[in-house]
């Protein structure tokens, strides 16, 4: 049976929908060695604080507008990871499940870590571990393969031994218009997650799209993953 790959960028704080590929992953790859992004997700994401949407925004440094993600790091001369501890804690803290955001608290705390991408990457790991998501987890810098939009995927997906590719629905059009997968032996589908709504503590009308934190909050661990695999 063949294995299925994923590729996204690792993201801060990411939403129920990036755990959902995961899920469906046998091998899930960071992928860095791309250009980044200013304010993208790459280095933000969104909670609620008294039932309003909160954005949580890491400063970074870069060398160039060129800079590749795995080459930002984060700007420690402002106080971003007391402001996010502080935050997560004003927006949870009184949440049935709080106590299961404390080792991702943690490492934002963690001022060892001083690239973005080992702060998003531990971070995603850490909740894979409290999910019980066993996965196997690549950096797309590890393994050296060129080219731009779906030509690097499909070096990758071929590198990693993989027959199937599944990729988040908002790359489809490139991905179709690249037409570049067409001439392999890969077989694509698109991610199909649909959202629905839980019981947000404290908030009047459900909020989508939040970070993973929310969902965690309010909900038992056994019923997270229900929500994410969905």
């Amino acid at each position: 049976m063949g294995k299925t790959c994923v590729i996204m960028q690792p993201t801060y704080l990411p939403w129920a929908g990036y755990f959902n590929l995961i899920i469906n992953s046998d091998i899930f790859v960071f992928l860095d060695d791309v250009q980044f992004e200013k304010q993208s997700w790459q280095n933000r994401n969104k909670i609620l604080i008294n039932s309003k949407e909160n954005w949580l925004t890491v400063p970074v440094n870069r060398k160039g507008l060129n800079s590749y993600i795995n080459e930002i790091n984060v700007d420690d001369t402002q106080k971003w990871r007391k402001k996010h501890v502080t935050s997560i804690s004003q927006g949870y803290s009184r949440h049935p499940y709080f106590q299961h955001l404390e080792k991702v608290l943690n490492i934002i705390q963690d001022k060892s870590l001083i690239k973005l991408i080992d702060i998003n990457v531990n971070i995603i790991i850490s909740f894979c571990n409290l999910l019980k998501i066993k996965k196997e987890f690549v950096k797309s810098s590890e393994l050296g393969c060129s080219g731009t939009r779906s030509e690097k995927l499909l070096k990758i997906i071929e590198e990693l031994g993989c027959s199937d590719y599944l990729s988040p629905l908002g790359s489809k059009d490139y991905i179709q218009e690249d037409r570049i997968f067409e001439k392999s032996n890969i077989n694509v589908s698109y991610q199909d997650y649909e959202i629905k709504s839980y019981n947000q503590r404290k908030s009047e009308s459900f909020i989508s799209h939040l970070s993973i934190i929310d969902v965690i909050a309010n909900l038992d661990l056994a019923e997270t993953n229900i929500y994410i695999n969905n």
